[in-house]
Parts: C-alpha cells; structure tokens; sequence
C-alpha cells in the first residue's frame, strides 16, 4: 500500500493520514484481504500520484474504516429453502449474500417461537472440524451438540457464519496450525502471523438475526465475548447456554489457550485441569 490520503469535500487530497492512522488502515486492508499483514507505507500526495507507473492504488483510512459496516448493511436474503437433516431433524437454509460476493447462512431448526427468547448458536465455519470431523478443534462437536439441543427445544437457529479460523481464513488457519506443531498455542500462532488472537467480526450475525426477525437470544457458546458483541448491538441475550464437548489428546492444548487466554468458560476442561494437577488432561 503505498499511500493513504484525506479527500476533502470536493474529492480533491487533503493533508496525509497521521502516520499511526495510516499504518493502522493498512493493516486492517490486508486482514480484509485476509493476507499476511505486512505492508509499506509511505507518504505520497504528489499531484503526478495519478500517472504513475505502474499505476498505485489509492485508498483513505476512513474508507477501510467503513468497510465492514457497509458490507454488512449490503446483506440480503439470497434463497431459503427446506433441508431435512439426518434423524428427522427438519430445517430451513436461509443462504445471505453481501455486495462483495460473500455470506453467510442461518439454519432454522424446528419452528422457533420468535416472540421468546430463541435458542442461537453462532457457529464460524470450520471446513476440518465441521466437515472432516477434525480432532485438532470442537468444532465439529459443537455444531452437532447444538443441532441436539436446538432439537430438545423444540426450534432454534445457528448462524453458520464465514469466518474461518477465527476469522483469518483457511489459509492462515494451516499457517496458524504448522506454527502450534513448532510450540506455539492457537493465541500466540495468530498473532505471530499478525492477526488478533481472534479476527471475527458478528454485525452480520447481528444483521441476519435482526432480518429473521429475532431480537431476543438464548445463546449456545462457551465465549462471552459473543454475549457482549450481541447485547451491543440491541440484541437482547436472555442467557447463555454452555456447549461442553470432548476432551482428547489433539484439542486438549487448543481447548486450555481457550479457556486460560481467550476466557472461554470452560467449567469441564478447568474440572479435568485442577484433577490432573494443572496439567492439561
């Protein structure tokens, strides 16, 4: 990224982005592009900026502040349609498409009753755990356990949201993964490869719930965090209902940087922790 320059009014360049706000906005351009995070920088209003060559891409910081929230108010309703899962379990696919291309998809379980509080889960996709069944993550667990209670309700919704990896894509994922095989946990691999320990971003989550209508959760996570990124934007979070999921030999170190660093609540991994002596089990 070569220059990140005010426009005033009239579309004309103003003075250059404060250094700090300009580097911010680039690294924030290449974690939307969901690539490694290193850019340069450099202060460039030459009135010649145009005729370049090769030619440069010019962009403000208030533009990629903007980003996100513009994609998110793009979002629509794309195509729904019935899709009887296996066990009887009767859902609705109701497939969200943004201005950019990309989307997420809200699964109705059941026949939710809108005007109660409505059991949610908020899953990111994870093509390893949730497809192919991956020991490395509960992913794959956690979906199918919120599928289970989602039934015992008698209806819910599980937002099955894009956000690979925590948010940094598929790509960084098994960037993220080789650095765990060198030592690292899941936290410090994300943020060696430049990331926050967690990139996901829930305005959609928030804007898919407002347009199926529901306004009133009880959420399905082990995460808080979720909690308060719902209840900031409107969303009344009438509770929170624990996933607890199995505990083996490849997720153990994942599942205790979770709980120990990212705060995740974690009652039966901490249970297991304190009967092996603080080690994970």
């Amino acid at each position: 990224l070569r220059a990140l320059v005010a426009e005033d009014g009239a579309g004309g360049a103003t003075d250059v982005m404060p250094a700090g706000l300009a580097a911010a906005a680039a690294v924030e351009l290449a974690k939307l592009a969901l690539r490694l995070p290193a850019l340069i920088v450099a202060d460039d209003v030459s009135p010649d900026i145009s005729r370049h060559e090769p030619p440069l891409v010019t962009v403000t910081a208030d533009a990629v502040a903007g980003f996100r929230h513009a994609v998110t108010r793009s979002l629509a309703i794309a195509g729904e349609g019935r899709v009887p899962l296996a066990g009887g379990l009767a859902t609705r696919f109701v497939v969200f498409r943004d201005a950019i291309g990309g989307g997420s998809t809200a699964v109705v379980v059941g026949d939710p009753d809108f005007s109660q509080p409505v059991p949610v889960r908020l899953h990111s996709a994870c093509l390893t755990g949730d497809v192919f069944g991956s020991s490395r993550c509960d992913c794959g667990d956690q979906l199918k356990l919120a599928l289970a209670r989602l039934q015992e309700a008698g209806g819910g919704v599980i937002l099955y949201l894009d956000q690979e990896g925590r948010g940094v894509g598929l790509v960084n994922k098994m960037r993220a993964y080789a650095l765990q095989d060198r030592g690292l946990d899941t936290v410090d691999a994300n943020t060696t490869l430049g990331f926050d320990d967690d990139e996901r971003d829930y305005g959609t989550a928030v804007r898919m719930l407002q347009m199926l209508g529901c306004t009133r959760v009880q959420l399905l996570t082990n995460n808080p965090a979720k909690l308060g990124s719902l209840s900031d934007a409107g969303i009344d979070v009438a509770g929170r209902m624990p996933l607890h999921t199995p505990i083996n030999v490849h997720n153990r170190r994942y599942l205790t940087a979770k709980a120990m660093r990212a705060g995740h609540q974690l009652d039966h991994l901490m249970a297991a922790l304190a009967d092996a002596g603080g080690n994970p089990p």
